[in-house]
């Protein structure tokens, strides 16, 4: 099979802006593998990020910020001091590589089932409308998501809490960073989407109330363990787990953009294959870029061509890569060579054990 040289891809250079230094511009996307059993990483899990380490950036899988949090069978948190100190194995097992890793905090909200969560926790969320989505439980199978109970004023500032107190502890754990999930229907965007938010006080109604969530927990995030150690991801139109499409959509993600900036964040990771399906959304995407002047990663199926084009014409950074990077643990150097990608099966994407995990082959032993 015939290959090409792409090592001279700008997408392969080395990257720093702010305090962010990488060995390229390749992101290993944030990707759900449900093999945390007890809520906890394992060495199967350090050996998944031990194979992607020569990635610039691994964002990890998202973590509860606390027990409420969890929503999904076998998906880790960061909440417990035996977590954290899991957490270490992989961390080390990132930088082994050169990479850069930043632990991705994601609270489900209403993206649950109490058969997933551990004893005690509870549903919660803006407000107390149920998902049209159902999620894998191993214990009943498939089930509709939980009705949340609408979050009180403490309950949203014990949340914020729960974030920055998970955000210590992936620093303690060796983590170059966090990231807020933002995105893909979560507690955060639940906040955002009036359609999931209903509350008729300071965290809902306005563009300005909806998206307070947001940014009073990136602004306590960031002064607890710096800004420069702090992204968000954020996923305009996106339509996954019930966010149904709003008017003001475009105003709402140009005023968090704003806000972010005005924090200082380290970046910004956009999921932009909605926004870039109509003139609209691709024009949000730039005004985004314009008003956030950090670090931009983008994501939502970009092959090498298309990443570098994205990188050398300033819409972006950083480029984040996802499903590729489960057939192809050396993505980074197939990368170079030009070699065809190896294709995953999805049908062992959220199973329990190495399958699909850790058993894809390195292909190239090119430098990396």
């Amino acid at each position: 099979m015939s290959t090409h040289d792409h090592s001279s891809y700008k997408l392969l250079s080395t990257f720093k802006n702010k305090g962010l230094e990488l060995q390229n511009r390749v992101v290993m996307a944030p990707m759900t593998r449900s093999r945390a059993t007890g809520f906890e990483p394992n060495d199967l899990i350090a050996e998944y990020y031990r194979q992607r380490n020569t990635a610039g950036l691994i964002i990890t899988e998202g973590n509860a910020p606390s027990a409420n949090g969890l929503g999904y069978p076998r998906t880790p948190g960061i909440f417990t001091g035996s977590q954290s100190e899991a957490w270490k194995k992989v961390t080390r097992a990132a930088h082994e590589g050169g990479a850069k890793i930043f632990n991705q905090l994601m609270h489900a909200g209403r993206i649950a089932h109490t058969a997933n969560t551990p004893e005690g926790a509870e549903i919660v969320a803006p407000s107390a409308i149920a998902a049209a989505a159902d999620l894998w439980t191993d214990t009943q199978g498939m089930q509709k998501a939980g009705t949340p109970r609408a979050m009180t004023i403490d309950d949203i500032r014990q949340a914020t809490g729960e974030f920055v107190e998970a955000a210590t502890n992936a620093i303690a754990a060796g983590f170059d960073g966090v990231e807020l999930h933002g995105a893909n229907g979560y507690l955060i965007e639940q906040f955002i989407n009036p359609n999931s938010n209903k509350r008729e006080d300071a965290y809902g109604g306005s563009i300005e109330n909806r998206g307070r969530f947001l940014l009073e927990t990136a602004k306590a995030v960031g002064e607890a363990i710096g800004f420069e150690k702090l992204g968000v991801r954020l996923s305009p139109y996106n339509i996954y787990n019930d966010m149904d499409a709003y008017i003001d959509t475009p105003d709402m993600y140009r005023h968090l953009a704003e806000g972010l900036q005005k924090l200082g964040i380290v970046y910004l990771h956009i999921i932009d294959r909605a926004p870039l399906e109509t003139q609209e959304g691709q024009q949000l995407v730039k005004d985004m870029r314009r008003l956030f002047t950090n670090t931009m990663i983008v994501n939502g199926g970009y092959d090498t061509h298309r990443a570098e084009k994205a990188i050398t014409e300033g819409t972006a950074d950083l480029v984040a890569f996802g499903v590729p990077f489960i057939a192809n643990p050396d993505l980074v150097a197939i990368m170079k060579t030009g070699e065809e990608w190896a294709q995953p099966d999805p049908s062992t994407f959220f199973s329990a054990g190495p399958e699909g995990l850790t058993d894809y082959p390195a292909r190239t032993l090119a430098e990396v």
